[in-house]
């Protein structure tokens, strides 16, 4: 996961736009990135990037909710801010069902735009921070050897060491040291740790779902 102080990228096909919504994040210490068009945007920017995405809506050839569908499509981690001149109920409405954390239109107050960009950096962040704790989950379990994995799912299902070793066919003592084992490779101290850690990695599903 890249380290890189966050970016804002603009697209809009309004030059004007651009260079003020550019000078304004300038001002406020945000790293920006301009694009005139949404097929630009798509052919030019580093999908690893963090940040957030400020997007009109009205551009010729590929608008932005279309955009923004394609985007989806690639499971593009990156908030986006719809900002348009030609917004209207229903189209807010589609845009926030598909994922935009917010859709303002112009003239847009500074600080409404700040303020809206500040929420998206820090929810890509949060989303970023997430994807690599369930990244680093998921090398702590490839480390598990077939056996391991097996207590593992007889473990967090509940059974004790005695039902597990009649199920596996093995002694009591064989599972305490496979379970001593993948404990200390899965990096858990106890049973409540071990069983979180499970519903993250999706071997048992939440008590919620």
């Amino acid at each position: 996961m890249t380290t890189s102080k966050p970016t804002v990228f603009i697209v809009d096909d309004d030059a004007s736009v651009l260079k003020a919504v550019a000078r304004l994040l300038r001002s406020a210490g945000f790293k920006n990135a301009l694009f005139s068009s949404a097929q630009q945007f798509l052919d030019e920017h580093d999908s690893n990037a963090s940040g957030c995405l400020v997007l009109d809506v009205a551009m010729p050839k590929m608008n932005g909710l279309a955009l923004q569908q394609t985007l989806a499509a690639q499971n593009s981690e990156l908030p986006i801010i719809f900002l348009t001149g030609n917004g209207d109920i229903p189209m807010s409405v589609r845009a926030i069902k598909q994922g935009a954390v917010d859709f303002l239109t112009k003239p847009v107050n500074d600080s409404d735009l700040i303020s809206a960009i500040q929420n998206a950096i820090e929810t890509n962040q949060t989303t970023r921070q997430a994807r690599s704790k369930l990244h680093e989950l998921q090398q702590r379990l490839a480390t598990l050897t077939p056996r391991e994995r097996e207590v593992l799912s007889h473990v967090v299902s509940g059974k004790k060491n005695k039902q597990i070793a009649l199920e596996l066919g093995t002694v009591e003592k064989t599972i305490k040291v496979h379970r001593a084992h993948l404990m200390a490779k899965l990096q858990v101290r106890s049973l409540a740790e071990l069983v979180k850690m499970s519903e993250r990695l999706g071997i048992i599903s939440s008590p919620l779902e």
